[in-house]
């Protein structure tokens, strides 16, 4: 007898509606709200829905193709194929994740992009490596038909001279690999997403106090060792860095952590076999979720549902430590080590990319 879905006995549109009595006024107040709350665990997202099987979950899933919101990434005057990387190996793909922490002190405005993750889809999809590149790595971006570019700066400043297509242009050029789709992320998101999972545990590196916590007073302690966050705890913890002497490495490898965390617990902390906290956690994140305009949800939910943090490696791209251009405090990449390091990535030669990251 086949397996039935947790949610076959469950009505599908109930289960799985997405608001629809908003107002005019409220729908466009969302649309503004989802252009910059782009989910950075898209990867995570797809990766449960595909692991949501029978009617119930294919339903929902034809329901969020067609309402969810694109983005232009690939726009041909914008990102011109004359300038783009070959691919290489057609069976893999790259996923560039942009992510803003719009609740940020030093970001009010959102219009820089604070995390960049280059996300490897390994061939047939039995791993992915997730490739953090600092957001003050310096680098060319290039020049933009308005003017603005053209020179080496911050890595992230292509996002708010030239938005998308030009941050796409931009990574090709520095890493070589062709990027085959686009997702933006606010890592805002992160706390109704831990919060309709019911909380993770997070193992804390060291004893360390967030001086931008969203408590009241703005302060939250972290003691070392194992905890237990809700949303609040672990957006507080994904985003810190001025406790550290390292700064945003420090804040990459949280960020890191709190993925791993969400995917595990959503994965077997019975999400899937629980209708309710499924409902609530795929509600948390469907209005979070915009993707470029070529990518089906659907096929690559499927593709990825066997995906678990097990088969996950967070690496960050080789760097040669911090220093100043100017007035700015900046992250050098690590020349020879890059090149090196994307051509494995841009080859889909796995074994290379994970020895490149037992180095770090």
């Amino acid at each position: 007898m086949a397996s039935r879905s947790p949610l076959a006995d469950h009505d599908a549109t109930q289960v799985f509606a997405l608001p629809s009595e908003q107002d005019e006024a409220g729908r466009k107040r969302a649309r503004r709200r989802r252009r910059r709350r782009i989910l950075l665990i898209t990867l995570v997202v797809l990766t449960l829905l595909g692991g949501v099987a029978g009617l119930a979950g294919g339903l929902y899933l034809r329901s969020v193709e067609s309402k969810i919101e694109r983005v232009e990434a690939f726009d041909q005057e914008l990102v011109p194929e004359a300038e783009r990387p070959v691919k290489v190996t057609q069976g893999a793909e790259n996923y560039l994740i942009l992510g803003s922490d719009t609740r940020d002190p030093e970001n009010g405005s959102g219009s820089r992009s604070d995390t960049i993750i280059l996300a490897h889809m390994a061939e047939g999809r039995s791993s992915a490596q997730l490739v953090s590149i600092p957001r003050d790595t310096w680098v060319y971006v290039p020049q933009t038909k308005d003017g603005r570019g053209g020179r080496e700066a911050k890595i992230n400043a292509a996002y708010a001279w030239g938005g998308i297509p030009l941050m796409v242009r931009t990574i090709e050029r520095f890493t070589g690999v062709r990027i085959d789709h686009v997702a933006l992320v606010d890592f805002a998101g992160f706390k109704d997403i831990v919060d309709a999972l019911g909380g993770v545990r997070i193992d804390v590196e060291q004893s360390f106090t967030s001086t931008h916590s969203l408590n009241p007073d703005g302060r939250r302690e972290f003691r070392k060792g194992p905890q237990d966050m809700d949303g609040a705890a672990a957006l507080d913890y994904a985003r810190e860095r001025f406790a550290f002497a390292d700064g945003d490495f420090a804040r990459i490898r949280h960020q890191q952590q709190v993925i791993k965390a969400i995917l595990d617990k959503a994965a077997s902390g019975g999400t899937l076999a629980n209708p309710a906290r499924l409902n609530s956690f795929l509600r948390a994140t469907a209005d979070a979720v915009a993707v470029d305009e070529t990518l089906s949800i659907f096929d690559t939910a499927t593709e990825l549902r066997h995906l678990r943090s097990g088969n996950l490696t967070f690496v960050t791209s080789p760097t040669r430590g911090t220093g100043r251009v100017g007035t700015e405090s900046v992250v050098f990449a690590d020349t020879a080590g890059a090149k090196s390091f994307y051509d494995a990535v841009r080859r889909d030669d796995v074994p290379a990319i994970l020895k490149a990251a037992t180095k770090q």
